[in-house]
């Protein structure tokens, strides 16, 4: 049996009250949509489905984009609800079933989806639901059965009366059906309801009075299967997600010392003896080594970090931190930075597009821009790279073993040679030979007995 995977993407998501397509917001960093083409994905891999097809509508080019080589696109022009989405991509299913799922819902499991496929190539049935209980199903399609048990079909809320509206078993959006049967009911869907719709759960009804046999897959969490319909939906996917990656990790070898205030994004790997300390962001396809110490408040975003680093109220986009180093507090790496083995870049240290050397030390109140710093330089307090001339950005050289006096400034492009000097408070724009030392200040001028000349102005003020 072959089994076709089809997403459901198009909808407009009113009540997200924006203007981004509903399966584009995020969570823990990815959207919603990735989060279940990678579900469906593994499954695809254990053999359960064998192609995926995305139905993709309001936003439909940033959509596509979102799926990329996932899966193929099909575009529902006119949103007539959740049965014209599967209509519109009947002439492309071939298989002979058909998984149904919404793409907001990105913390269904692949094991509960693989359950569910499981169990209707067991039973073969014309269709299988999944299904869960809700103390409140305020929102969703309730499950009506028969009196010995047997699934009648789905009353969504707006269609509900009184009896059916005390039901909390609910109906998750989520389906197998045999496709020969549902696509044989396709053309009996109508629009005879509140909304003015083709719902697909009216095809369940029909699927039912035709004799056909349904079943359920009952899951007991039901926050796998929360809908996002909703702002307020939307921060309780990301803290549930934000639960299970954390608890991923912890059970990796990672320590989180206030998992409450740890952000882990969905594509984030850690090595095992990491510590985060409270309030650690790890965003974006970030990695970080083993042996780490991150945090307090550090923020660490589509970077790579080695073994033994420690960043500390810093803040890190895209970078490289090589075993060892040390960052913070209170640094800014912007993209570009590398920092080699045992490097360090210190109190109030700001670097973009630049090396620092094995063992090379920036410790405080510095700016790097577009440099190239050797391996066991110190760059002292206040120094700065003026790399840009209104026009242009511009390259330092500081070779191996210099020592950076308090308060340089490189006029780029310079160079300084290995083992070289710059006194404090000079603004270099020459190259300095190797082992030369390098300064640039205007003679110092002393006015004696100032202070009594002023002390004397200041009496003779009115």
């Amino acid at each position: 049996m072959s089994r076709t995977a089809l997403v459901l993407a198009a909808g407009e998501g009113t009540r997200m009250k924006s203007d981004r397509p509903k399966v584009m917001h995020r969570v823990c960093g990815r959207s919603m949509l990735s989060w279940v083409l990678d579900a469906l994905e593994e499954i695809k891999r254990a053999g359960h489905i064998d192609d995926i097809l995305v139905v993709v509508g309001k936003g439909a080019p940033e959509v596509e984009e979102e799926v990329g080589e996932r899966a193929s696109c099909v575009v529902q022009e006119e949103r007539k609800g959740t049965g014209h989405a599967v209509m519109i991509a009947a002439p492309r299913v071939t298989a002979d079933e058909l998984l149904v799922i919404t793409a907001d819902s990105p913390l269904v499991t692949p094991a509960t989806l693989g359950d569910l496929c499981r169990l209707h190539g067991d039973e073969n049935p014309a269709m299988t639901m999944l299904t869960t209980i809700l103390e409140d199903p305020t929102g969703y399609g309730r499950i009506v059965r028969e009196a010995d048990g047997r699934v009648a079909g789905i009353v969504e809320e707006s269609e509900a009366g009184p009896e059916e509206r005390i039901i909390n078993e609910v109906n998750t959006s989520i389906y197998v059906f045999n496709w020969e049967e549902l696509r044989g009911l396709l053309p009996e869907l109508g629009t005879e309801n509140a909304k003015g719709e083709y719902f697909l759960t009216d095809a369940i009804a029909l699927l039912a009075r035709a004799g056909g046999r349904i079943a359920a897959h009952l899951t007991t969490d039901a926050c796998e299967v929360l809908g996002v319909n909703s702002r307020e939906h939307l921060a309780q996917a990301e803290a549930i997600m934000r639960q299970r990656i954390n608890r991923l990790w912890m059970e990796e070898g990672v320590t989180m010392e206030d998992p409450s205030t740890t952000f882990i994004g969905g594509e984030v790997i850690i090595g095992r003896d990491t510590v985060l300390r409270p309030l650690v962001m790890l965003e974006g396809k970030t990695t970080v080594g083993e042996g780490c110490v991150l945090g307090p408040n550090a923020r660490i975003v589509d970077s790579v970090l080695g073994n033994g680093v420690t960043v500390e109220q810093a803040t890190v986009r895209e970078s490289e931190l090589h075993d060892g180093v040390n960052v913070g507090p209170y640094a800014s790496l912007r993209p570009g930075s590398v920092l080699q083995s045992g490097a360090k870049a210190g109190t109030f240290v700001e670097t973009k597009n630049t090396v620092v050397g094995k063992g090379s030390k920036v410790p405080h109140l510095s700016y790097m821009g577009d440099a190239d710093i050797g391996d066991d330089v110190n760059v002292g307090a206040g120094s700065i790279t003026c790399n840009y001339d209104g026009a242009q950005k511009h390259r330092t050289v500081i070779e191996d073993e210099a020592f950076i006096g308090s308060d340089t400034m490189f006029v780029a492009p310079v160079r300084i040679g290995k083992g070289s000097v710059t006194g404090a408070g000079s603004a270099i724009t020459k190259d300095i030979p190797p082992g030369a030392l390098g300064v640039e200040r205007s003679a110092q001028k002393n006015i004696l007995e100032y202070k009594k000349k002023s002390k004397k102005k200041e009496e003779g003020k009115p």
